[in-house]
């Protein structure tokens, strides 16, 4: 099935004076500026005068476009049935429980059994959604709550939310070590100059801010609560093992790591704008049993451990 990006932009004065193509790109944020300039240039996007378009034409505020343009085959992943907990959908929003160990999205190695091929088993009308619906990513080891588009609009929507950080992503960690207290972690990330795979602080990398707090310690250890200020890849474990304290479990970045088979990681809490109506959604899920299971330990008894709050 052919796969079409339908979108619709009114030009902002901000963008006035612009070339077409890096207007559109600025509006469009979930496809690249080289795709929208090969749209323009096959006659896929039109301006309500009909007038003739390039990618150098200038924009002026006002202007209304419709983009109707093909997507690459090349982004086709197969439906298939994989396992996970839908914790909401309606017609615009769908919120998934992502299991530990399955991955986002396919890749080199991993063309099926991932959550977008399990998205499209049960909600076929991604397909015709920009990314296929999913508004950001957590890594294949980390547990939690996931945000999925259901319609073209609804994704706009919402990519542009995460980009102004008005969508609030709540986490519980378990880490190496013990902070004192909590505190802010404002550094810069970007890819690790020796191994491709990690992420490392860096000038010249992209901001990363990291907000945590204490919430309980053991020997050795601590349970701490985080928050993105930003949404960079590996951006908690990257910050958390540049302080002193990584993530039990976590190998890439605490190398030796053994007594815990995953990152020490869980998205607990979401709290969005609705995409349709604006109303303030909010959406928890509790520790997974491996983690409850490595907290008992730490502490030595059991308890409810999904019991704080961030003021505490």
């Amino acid at each position: 099935m052919k796969r079409l990006a339908d979108e619709r932009v009114v030009i902002p004065d901000c963008l006035a004076g612009r070339r077409l193509d890096a207007a559109l790109a600025k509006l469009l944020p979930d496809y690249s500026r080289s795709l929208i300039k090969a749209w323009i240039e096959n006659g896929q996007v039109a301006e309500e005068s009909g007038g003739s378009l390039k990618p150098r034409s200038m924009v002026q505020a006002g202007q209304e476009y419709r983009i109707r343009g093909e997507l690459a085959a090349a982004v086709a992943v197969a439906p298939e049935f994989v396992e996970f907990d839908v914790v909401h959908a309606d017609a615009h929003l769908i919120v998934v429980n992502k299991p530990a160990g399955l991955l986002v999205h396919p890749g080199a190695g991993h063309p099926r059994g991932t959550l977008q091929n399990g998205l499209l088993h049960r909600f076929p009308e991604l397909q015709a959604v920009p990314r296929f619906g999913l508004v950001h990513r957590l890594d294949a080891g980390t547990t939690g709550l996931l945000i999925v588009a259901r319609s073209p609009a609804a994704h706009q929507r919402l990519t542009k939310d995460m980009q102004a950080r008005r969508i609030r992503r709540e986490y519980r960690a378990v880490t190496r070590g013990c902070p004192v207290a909590g505190g802010t972690i404002d550094q810069p990330l970007g890819r690790h100059p020796r191994d491709r795979l990690r992420m490392a602080v860096r000038p010249g990398g992209r901001r990363a801010v990291t907000h945590y707090r204490l919430l309980e310690r053991f020997p050795g250890n601590a349970f701490a609560a985080v928050r993105l200020g930003t949404g960079r890849t590996h951006q908690i474990r990257a910050h958390l093992a540049h302080i002193g304290f990584p993530l039990v479990g976590d190998s890439l970045y605490w190398r030796g790591s053994r007594e815990f088979p995953r990152p020490a990681l869980h998205a607990c809490k979401l709290r969005l704008e609705h995409p349709a109506t604006a109303a303030e959604c909010a959406f928890e899920v509790p520790l997974p049993g491996d983690l409850l299971k490595l907290l008992g330990q730490l502490a030595g008894r059991e308890r409810d451990w999904d019991g704080y709050s961030w003021n505490e």
